[in-house]
């Protein structure tokens, strides 16, 4: 530790509400002096080498850079002690639990992350950092074969979380970097590209029709013929939707059978 009494402190996470309270959970304690705060992966990169942090929040689930991706950026003599930070990972969680490192699920309240900082400041003290780094590097290797698919998906909802099964998914549309979940008459705005959900959903379910748009198949109640080799999608719920030529053939592969 860089001091007898401090515990230089990195806090990272790409959302400014999620900085702040941990930055206000941490204001009471004497002994944490915030060295720096990072928005993105890159800014935390930099600042674990440039200030050389004990203790560092890491949000897991970054657009880009994930947190893992930091980690992995990182000499195994220069890892820091680490509480994760993840909203609802239930894998990577148990990845954490077996090989004894700290996270919080959020959204989490003072009394655990009391509990965090607490053990954090044991393993600071104990100053085996480099077991430390042995389990998280093979905590990363464990989380990477997680299940291909994702089978659920988080939805944040005014300072609420909430999970949905990908199976109640009707479709997806792009809306710039951000991705409207459609589920029955309800919506959801995602933040992440369509393109990204696109590789994380299971393809015998779900189908990219057109570039701004992901149709789950059992959804889909008639194909229309349209212009210039287009068909028009019609989901169960009315919604229509353009089948690009472009995105046909995947629709072709997966029904077994040409259009």
């Amino acid at each position: 530790m860089s001091g007898a009494t401090c515990i230089r402190t990195l806090i990272v996470d790409d959302e400014s509400l999620a900085r702040e309270r941990i930055r206000d959970m941490l204001a009471s304690d004497p002994a944490i002096e915030i060295v720096a705060e990072c928005a993105n992966g890159q800014e935390a990169i930099e600042a674990i080498q440039q200030y050389s942090p004990d203790l560092v929040f890491l949000d897991v689930e970054m657009p880009g850079i994930d947190g893992f991706a930091v980690l992995e950026a990182l000499p195994a003599d220069r890892m820091p002690t680490l509480i994760f930070v993840t909203a609802y990972d239930q894998y990577a969680v148990r990845a954490f639990e077996v090989y004894a490192l700290d996270y919080l699920l959020k959204p989490f309240d003072q009394e655990r992350f009391d509990r965090a900082l607490k053990r954090a400041k044991e393993q600071i003290a104990s100053e085996q950092t480099e077991a430390l780094s042995q389990r998280i590097l093979r905590a990363i290797e464990d989380i990477k074969t997680k299940p291909v698919h994702l089978e659920r998906l988080v939805i944040k909802l005014n300072g609420h979380v909430f999970f949905m099964k990908a199976e109640e998914i009707d479709w997806l549309e792009a809306e710039g970097n951000y991705v409207r979940l459609h589920s029955g008459k309800e919506s959801y705005l995602l933040r992440d590209t369509i393109s990204a959900l696109e590789s994380q959903l299971d393809p015998k379910r779900f189908i990219r029709v057109h570039r701004s748009a992901i149709v789950n198949v059992d959804r889909i109640s008639e194909l229309q013929p349209w212009f210039h080799g287009e068909y028009r999608i019609v989901l169960r719920e009315g919604v229509q939707l353009t089948l690009s030529r472009t995105y046909r053939e995947k629709l072709h592969e997966l029904l077994g059978r040409p259009l």
